[in-house]
C-alpha cells in the first residue's frame, strides 16, 4: 500500500484526539473481537483494548504508512493479546466453592477462564462481516483455539478468520512467511471440526422449556431435555459433569444446597446460542449458554457461567425491578 495521507491521520498524529478517535473507531468493535478470540474472555478482551488504543497513541507519530492503518492496528492487537498469554497477566478469577457438597466431577474443564461474546455486539459489526463474527464466537471454536500454542491460535484467526493474506499476516505476528505457513499448518492440523450454523425457532423453544425447568429445580424436566451425551460445565469452576446420571446429581445437590430459593432467568443471546441470565434474590448470579441438538429437539451442553459481573456484558441490571 501506498503512504497513508489522510487529514484525519496526519491530524491523529499531530496529537488531536479528536482526529485519534476518529481513526481508530471503525475498527475498535473488530478489534475488541479479535482480542477476545485469542484470549476467550470478554473481560481480558476489554483490558487488551485499552491497552492496544494506549499503544496505538502513543505509536502513532512513528507510524509511516508501509501497511493500512487497520492492519497496524491488527498487529498492536495480536501482539497485546500474546504477550498477556504469555506473561500471565489476565484477570484473575477465583474457583467458585459451592454452598453444598456436589458430586465428583465427570472429569476437569481446562478452560476456566472462558466468557461467551453477546451476540448484540455483532451487530455492531459492519454488516458484510456478521456471518464470519458469528462463527467465530461459537463456544467449541473459542474453547479449541485456547487449547492451541497462542501463536498458532493467532495464525489461524488472522488466516482462516480474518483472511489477511499470508504474508500480511506474518508481518502481523512479526515472522517470516515461511514460519508463518508453518504455525498455520499446525493450527488447522489439531483444530477440532465443529458444525456452524444460526439459531432457529426450534432452538429457542427447547432453550426455553429448559428455562422453565431449571428455574423450578425441576431436574426431572431438564433431564428429559438432554441428549444421552449432554455435559454441563461451570467456569470458572473446573468441574464437567457428562451424560444425564450426572449431571442429574449435581443439579440436585445444588437445588438441595442452595441458600436463596430458585433462580429467575432473563433471556439473551451469547455465542450464537440461547442464553439466560441468572437471577437469585433478584441479584445477578451469572450466565447459561445452552447449546441444542443438530435438530433443536434436545440440548447438548449446558454452560453455566458463575460470573456475578457477566451481565453487565449484556446490558442487563444488577438487581431485577
Amino acid at each position: 500500500m501506498g503512504r497513508v495521507t489522510s487529514a484525519t491521520l496526519i491530524a491523529a498524529q499531530a496529537g488531536d484526539g479528536e482526529a485519534f478517535a476518529a481513526l481508530v473507531e471503525p475498527y475498535r468493535r473488530e478489534l475488541h473481537l479479535h482480542c477476545y478470540r485469542i484470549l476467550g474472555s470478554l473481560d481480558d478482551a476489554d483490558d487488551a483494548m485499552q491497552e492496544v488504543l494506549l499503544a496505538a497513541w502513543k505509536g502513532l507519530p512513528g507510524f509511516e504508512g508501509r501497511s493500512s492503518v487497520r492492519t497496524w492496528l491488527y498487529r498492536i492487537a495480536t501482539t497485546r493479546c500474546l504477550n498477556t498469554v504469555r506473561g500471565h497477566a489476565r484477570r484473575p478469577r477465583l474457583e467458585p466453592v459451592p454452598p453444598f457438597d456436589p458430586p465428583t466431577p465427570s472429569k476437569a474443564f481446562d478452560v476456566p477462564h472462558l466468557q461467551p461474546y453477546p451476540d448484540a455486539l455483532i451487530d455492531e459489526l459492519d454488516p458484510s462481516h456478521r456471518a464470519a463474527a458469528r462463527e467465530s464466537i461459537e463456544l467449541a471454536f473459542v474453547t479449541a483455539l485456547q487449547r492451541m500454542p497462542p501463536r498458532q491460535t493467532a495464525a489461524l484467526i488472522l488466516c482462516d478468520v480474518l483472511d489477511f493474506p499470508l504474508r500480511e499476516a506474518a508481518g502481523i505476528l512479526t515472522t517470516s512467511p515461511t514460519a508463518a505457513k508453518g504455525l498455520l499448518q499446525r493450527a488447522r492440523a489439531s483444530a477440532a471440526p465443529f458444525e456452524s450454523r444460526d439459531a432457529t425457532a426450534a432452538d429457542r423453544d427447547v432453550a426455553r422449556r429448559f428455562a422453565v425447568a431449571y428455574a423450578q429445580d425441576d431436574v426431572d424436566g431438564v433431564i428429559s431435555l438432554l441428549t444421552d451425551e449432554s455435559w454441563l460445565a461451570m467456569p470458572p469452576a473446573t468441574e464437567c459433569y457428562v451424560g444425564r446420571a450426572a449431571i442429574g446429581a449435581f443439579l440436585r445437590a445444588s437445588a438441595a444446597g442452595r441458600p436463596g430459593g430458585r433462580y429467575e432467568l432473563v433471556e439473551t443471546s451469547a455465542a450464537g446460542r440461547p442464553a439466560f441470565v441468572c437471577y437469585l434474590q433478584k441479584r445477578a448470579r451469572g450466565l447459561l449458554v445452552i447449546t441444542p441438538s443438530a435438530d433443536g429437539t434436545a440440548i447438548a451442553s449446558i454452560m453455566r457461567f458463575l460470573d456475578d459481573g457477566l451481565h453487565r456484558h449484556y446490558d442487563l441490571p444488577d438487581v431485577l425491578d
